[in-house]
């Protein structure tokens, strides 16, 4: 018997904007425009054309201009998201791609942009950040959105994706039910329904961005659960490396938060460091720090995690929410005179990487840092192979995954 065929929620929004291609295709990525209540409007088409819909090189560099445009004219954009994310396969690249990608799109989204996201079957890592650019999202009838797909949690806790209850319990955790019920800015497309009118709405002039999304960070609060520990006095080698003229350190469950004293004077710094994955807490706790920051003066981040957590329970309050208010709050530092920089200490990569790396002015790597797309065991789910081995500094800064090499002396 064959499965009947799923309405087409990219079909709806080519009519609703009457939608003409710009240009060829790159690759997963096509260009077009249309108009809603004769006012132009500016769409990125991500669809699963190959790859799952990752998005490479080529894709990040259309999109990025895209992003760049609306910026500047401040212009309506709609994304249409059918996307596994980042395309692994092109490794470091594909990083360092989505690194600038990102950027773009929170200086589009931080510029009053009005941006709304459509989303297709999949939606998961870089593409799930990009959708939460969006001050609302709307889901088709079988969209799950993640900053893991399920292939990828599934190899995390050594389970096997096809056995039945796991699948049950990744549609609880990722289904569009699931998501409208998680947030008010979450909604499931009905077939038929008015999109313009939906349309309209998200894509209205609204208030101040930088407002929009301190508030969103507000609200998501409310979906964490115990607190974690008070923060302790910590000491570290390299800090003491890289502030010679002394720092104060606090650190509670892998966040980091303090100031030091180097020959530029006087820093604020904040981090993720750890071997555990960023969970949903400790982004919000870092958000919560780069929120509260002022200017003048530079807001040193650091970071020493491979990757975000690969849990159910982590995607069933929208992990993805968590990690993309962290890059809002840093760009916002940012906009309000912070010069913000990035310094990985240790391991680094993915999502969490992205949403730090993309609003830095400037990313430095310590000598002998670990960057990579994924962990080895996601690389493995996905592709059925193996990491490469460690990348040198000068392959990070051809890939534009880091700008600098710090040398500590920390090496053995």
């Amino acid at each position: 018997m064959s499965t009947p065929p799923q309405p087409d929620l990219r079909k709806a929004l080519a009519e609703a904007l009457a939608l003409q291609d710009v240009g060829e295709p790159a690759g997963n990525v096509t260009i077009a425009r249309g108009t809603l209540a004769g006012r132009p409007v500016h769409a990125a088409l991500v669809e699963s054309r190959f790859a799952s819909g990752a998005i490479g090189t080529r894709e990040a560099e259309r999109l990025g201009a895209l992003f760049r445009v609306a910026a500047i004219e401040r212009s309506p954009l709609v994304l249409f998201l059918d996307s596994a994310g980042a395309k692994v396969s092109e490794g470091l690249a594909a990083l360092g791609a989505f690194r600038l990608l990102f950027r773009a799109g929170l200086d589009a989204a931080l510029a009053g942009a009005p941006i709304a996201a459509l989303l297709g079957r999949n939606c998961f890592g870089g593409a799930s950040m990009l959708a939460h650019l969006a001050p609302r999202r709307l889901f088709s009838p079988a969209t799950r959105l993640g900053m893991s797909g399920p292939a990828v949690i599934a190899a995390a806790g050594g389970m096997d994706p096809l056995d039945e209850m796991f699948r049950a319990m990744a549609e609880a955790a990722m289904s569009p039910a699931a998501r409208t019920k998680a947030s008010p800015a979450n909604e499931a497309w009905t077939p038929g329904s008015d999109l313009a009118s939906w349309l309209s709405a998200v894509l209205a002039p609204a208030g101040d961005p930088v407002a929009a999304f301190e508030a969103r960070h507000a609200a998501l609060a409310g979906r964490l659960g115990a607190e974690t520990p008070a923060p302790e006095a910590v000491r570290r080698r390299d800090l003491e490396r890289i502030y010679p003229d002394g720092y104060e350190a606090r650190e509670s469950a892998g966040f980091l938060e303090g100031r030091g004293r180097g020959a530029a004077g006087e820093e604020a710094f904040v981090g993720i460091v750890g071997e555990t994955p960023l969970a949903a807490r400790r982004a919000w706790r870092f958000a919560e720090a780069a929120w509260r920051a002022r200017g003048p003066g530079t807001l040193r981040v650091f970071l020493d995690c491979a990757s975000h957590a690969t849990r159910l329970e982590e995607e069933k309050i929208v992990l993805t929410e968590y990690v993309v208010d962290m890059s809002a709050a840093l760009a916002a530092a940012s906009r309000r005179g912070m010069e913000v920089q990035l310094t990985i200490l240790g391991k680094a990569g993915g999502g969490v990487y992205v949403a730090l790396a993309a609003p830095a002015a400037r990313v430095s790597s310590v000598h002998g840092a670990d960057i990579q797309v994924l962990p080895g065991s996601a690389v493995a789910a996905i592709l059925g192979e193996s990491r490469d081995a460690l990348p040198s500094f000068d392959n990070y800064r051809a890939a534009h995954v880091a700008d600098e090499e710090l040398r500590l002396g920390l090496a053995p």
